[in-house]
């Protein structure tokens, strides 16, 4: 039976660790099949949270050490699931 594996990454400073966190997820480029990436706005006002969706590959350990390096980035909160 095939796993999926389900991040969630919060970015509670989005206008200032976006960057941080895209260099990031760029080098785990081959372990992320879906990424979907979604925050509140409005025509006038954009929220600095934001919340992105990743589907990735089943090879835990690149996905510990994803978690390890986005965990190490003030003001972003990570969690996993394997359905």
């Amino acid at each position: 039976m095939k796993n999926y594996n389900l991040m969630g990454i919060v970015i509670e400073n989005r206008r200032e660790k976006a960057t941080i966190v895209q260099d990031v997820l760029t080098g785990y480029g081959c372990i992320i099949k879906m990424r979907i990436g979604l925050h509140e706005g409005t025509e006038n006002e954009c929220s600095n949270e934001g919340f992105i969706i990743l589907n990735l590959s089943d090879n835990q350990d690149e996905i510990n050490r994803l978690i390890m390096d986005l965990s190490n980035i003030d003001g972003v909160r990570v969690r996993n699931v394997k359905i």
